[in-house]
């Protein structure tokens, strides 16, 4: 009989992969919140400092490497579900974590886009032009990106839930995590903190499993 491959993608690269893009994301998001007012209330006048524009470069700079982390995330929780994978819940899950990316990824590269372009043209800040792109930035993370994301955990909690893969106590938070997200991310945009804080949750939670079963039993 021809021997079983080994899989791919153990379970603790999932975690650690969940891990980076929390601290990536995170660490993005908090920076972004802090430097810049919200996107509905924007005066420009942030603009004007320069730690503020730095600051937020770095948070941009940010935004790929949590994307990939995010992907290497959804591919390994794929690859532990295995034939465990249910199709319509698996689609929705899959779905909803390229948008998410997708949605991060479109966000970054605008926001990156102007503030580079003002740093040529500061005058462009009193523009339409200026208020048109600021508001497409943050619709494309805090209205669409982020609400991909709760559609993501629900999805996701469901699929654990369902299968056993998780306790289920991640589930339930997961399920408060999605309502929230997609209901308040709008009224309070600090609640997107909550989506990196849950792949925390259950990063750290599969890691401290996987070091558990490889540890010998005492005797």
């Amino acid at each position: 009989m021809p021997a079983t491959a080994p899989k791919l993608a153990p379970p603790r690269a999932a975690a650690v992969a969940g891990i980076a893009f929390s601290l990536l994301m995170g660490t993005s998001l908090v920076i972004i919140r802090l430097a810049v007012p919200g996107y509905r209330q924007d005066p420009s006048e942030w603009l004007a400092n320069a730690a503020n524009r730095n600051a937020v470069r770095f948070a941009i700079q940010l935004a790929p490497f949590a994307g990939i982390a995010f992907l290497w995330f959804i591919g390994v929780l794929r690859n532990k579900l295995g034939a465990l994978e249910d199709q319509f819940f698996a689609t929705v899950f899959f779905g909803s974590g390229l948008l998410f990316v997708a949605s991060l990824f479109a966000s970054a590269a605008l926001a990156g886009a102007l503030l580079e372009t003002l740093s040529f043209d500061p005058a462009l800040v009193k523009t339409d032009a200026y208020h048109l792109a600021r508001q497409m930035v943050g619709a494309a993370l805090n209205v669409f990106a982020i609400k991909m994301a709760g559609v993501f955990i629900f999805s996701t909690s469901t699929i654990a839930y369902r299968t056993r893969i998780l306790p289920r106590w991640v589930a339930f938070f997961g399920f408060t995590c999605a309502v929230v997200l997609m209901l308040v991310i709008t009224s309070w945009p600090w609640i997107a903190l909550l989506f990196p804080l849950w792949i925390l949750v259950i990063s750290a939670h599969t890691l401290v499993a996987e070091f558990r079963q490889r540890s010998p039993v005492s005797v």
